[in-house]
């Protein structure tokens, strides 16, 4: 085993032993900011250490439970909640400790629920509050990122909806006087109809014409 490795899994193993009876103490005074600052120089350690050596799995999971705690140092209230996910948090550290002092490697997987509701109580949320957002879900319009064309088409729609200036129609009323208006088809019924009548001037026109002539002829003789 590389001797970095191993100098790196037996001080955070003690570091470890240290936090947990840190933790007990916390527990019991979670306002007491001398515990929560040695807890949070430890976990501070264990994440730059990890960065250093190479290990993602265990730093990601570090960095979380230090802004957290982070968090709590700078006056956010102690909850039981937080405390408990904290102790997740470093049971879930120790646990890959162990794989990777008998592997010499980090072990496949990633802690993302830990993380996730490490994020959501650093943000000053509750997990319970958090639970009611995911049950709920996204309305169809917010489930995926909108591709550029459909960016495009929701920029149209905001521009529809906003306030009509004077001489402005809205939508209903394009679309009911669209409605309202003829199809091609009507037009040609209508054009049809009225040829007829059109074709009868011309005739009535021409008999007159021959009429008059008649007359003219007959008053000749």
């Amino acid at each position: 085993m590389d001797d970095l490795l191993s100098e790196f899994l037996t001080e955070t193993v003690e570091s470890l032993d240290v936090v947990d009876v840190e933790l007990v103490k916390f527990e019991k005074d979670p306002n007491n900011q001398d515990i929560l600052g040695n807890i949070f120089r430890l976990v501070h350690t264990i994440k730059g250490t990890c960065g250093f050596l190479g290990l993602p799995r265990l730093e990601a999971l570090a960095h979380a439970a230090e802004t957290l705690m982070g968090k709590y140092r700078d006056g956010a209230p102690v909850t039981t909640e937080g405390v408990s996910i904290i102790l997740i948090s470093l049971d879930s550290i120790k646990d890959i400790l162990a794989e990777l002092s008998e592997n010499e490697v980090e072990p496949e997987g990633d802690d993302e629920l830990v993380i996730n509701q490490l994020h959501v109580l650093s943000e000053g949320k509750t997990l319970d509050a958090a639970a009611d957002v995911v049950s709920t879900g996204p309305s169809k319009v917010e489930a995926s990122a909108p591709s550029d064309g459909e960016r495009d088409d929701s920029s149209a729609i905001k521009i529809v909806e906003r306030q009509l200036k004077p001489g402005e129609v809205t939508l209903d009323d394009l679309e009911a006087a669209f409605n309202s208006a003829p199809g091609p088809d009507e037009i040609a019924a209508e054009e049809a109809a009225a040829a007829p009548d059109e074709e009868k001037k011309p005739a009535a026109a021409k008999n007159l014409a021959a009429g008059d002539n008649a007359k003219r002829d007959k008053t000749l003789q």
